[in-house]
């Protein structure tokens, strides 16, 4: 078919006075020509005789049904030859059929890369002259469905060393009205030291710690027996929805979270040494020496900002968690950083959707982004051996490699 293209080209260089869509127009109708003479030619070797020859065989034509293909110059209407025993199955007519599914895989790629609607049908229209509309759009990709059902519901391994939980929020219209949705979201790295993403969950748009709680539950429902270590942000009530159901785990609230809410409301001048004050804590050889450095930040700041180390003490046990592991530990757990370039990985591709129109439109930009972004996944997290060996002694019985 390329090669046909190109003789059209060829032919309208030579022909200056021919528009480029008559020649196309005109090369279309030679292809369906062609195509139907062949077609023709596949039902004679089928029957073993020629149209209008009289035969003996039990089988005969049967008239044809009308299909229409797309391709390279615009869409053909064939009349596709039947058999009374519905038995002739015409090659050419797979290939076509190709074509079409490799629209369909293309229309699904683009629409996992972010493009909108009017984007996609843009890009079409220049490289394949196909004019696609959003209901069309929407058909094709809802046909991944069966594929984030089955990825939603899959097995997981018994224990991850290390999990992630956090959440993102999306703008979607509902009844009329746009509203917040939050995306609840638990990447895993597992005993190989690759990552995961185990599942998304869209949600009504405040996160709380009862729909965590669900989320830990299907997590279990779905395999899931033991997290060595679960690293979230501050949400009240998040590390006992999660204890709840993985009784053993210990949690590491995020530090980054923690100093970002304690330099929220600190003068601009003073924030810069307010931040390299709380660095002091939570690089602390020690957890006994990131505590002694929280009291000379407290003897320091606490009359201009009391409510900092008051939040600080309040945390501590779920901040300090980090500190009893060396340093290739420490790098991994003590920020949910992994969760959020994900996070922001998600919103380079949902960026041009401002406002998706339902739940679902949003999870399936989500999922395709998922297998886009999980493809780049190769190679385990810096110093796995490291890591893993430590945790192997840390969690004796728990974990093994």
């Amino acid at each position: 078919m390329s090669s046909i293209k190109e003789y059209a080209r060829k032919l309208r260089a030579e022909n200056k006075d021919l528009r480029m869509k008559d020649v196309e127009g005109l090369m279309g109708s030679l292809m369906k020509d062609m195509i139907q003479e062949i077609l023709q030619g596949e039902m004679d070797a089928h029957l073993g005789y020629q149209k209008h020859e009289r035969s003996d065989t039990e089988n005969s034509r049967n008239g044809t049904r009308g299909k229409t293909f797309k391709t390279d110059f615009g869409e053909l209407p064939l009349e596709i030859p039947r058999d009374r025993k519905s038995s002739f199955k015409p090659m050419l007519v797979n290939e076509l059929g190709s074509l079409s599914d490799g629209i369909e895989e293309k229309i699904i790629a683009l629409y996992a890369r972010g493009l909108s609607t009017r984007d996609i049908n843009e890009h079409l229209a220049e490289i394949y002259g196909i004019e696609v509309s959003a209901e069309l759009v929407s058909n094709i990709t809802d046909k991944i469905y069966p594929k984030i059902q089955e990825w939603q519901t899959r097995q997981l391994d018994k224990v991850y060393p290390v999990a992630f939980f956090d959440c993102i929020h999306y703008s979607v219209r509902h009844e009329g009205r746009v509203i917040k949705k939050a995306v609840y979201v638990c990447l895993a790295i597992d005993s190989d030291g690759l990552k995961d993403i185990l599942g998304m969950w869209i949600g009504d748009g405040t996160e709380s710690a009862k729909y965590w709680l669900s989320v830990a539950n299907e997590l279990k429902n779905r395999g899931l027996e033991d997290i060595l270590i679960a690293c979230m942000d501050g949400l009240i009530g998040l590390p006992d929805s999660i204890r709840a159901v993985f009784p053993k785990v210990e949690i590491q609230r995020c530090i980054i979270h923690q100093v970002r809410n304690s330099v929220k409301h600190v003068s601009y001048k003073e924030r810069k040494q307010v931040c390299s004050d709380l660095k002091q804590i939570y690089s602390s050889p020690t957890e006994q020496s990131g505590y002694q450095a929280l009291q000379d930040f407290k003897d320091k700041w606490d009359e201009k900002y009391p409510s900092i180390s008051k939040s600080w003490e309040a945390n501590w046990t779920e901040l300090s968690t980090f500190f009893i592991y060396p340093n290739e530990v420490r790098r991994l757990i003590y920020t949910t950083n992994a969760l959020e370039s994900l996070n922001r990985q998600f919103r380079k591709v949902t960026k041009t959707k401002s406002v998706f129109p339902t739940d679902k439109s949003l999870e399936k930009s989500l999922f395709l982004a998922v297998q886009n972004i999980t493809k780049k996944w190769t190679m385990p997290v810096r110093n796995w051996g490291v890591v893993v060996s430590q945790l192997e002694i840390f969690f004796e019985g728990r974990f093994s490699s």
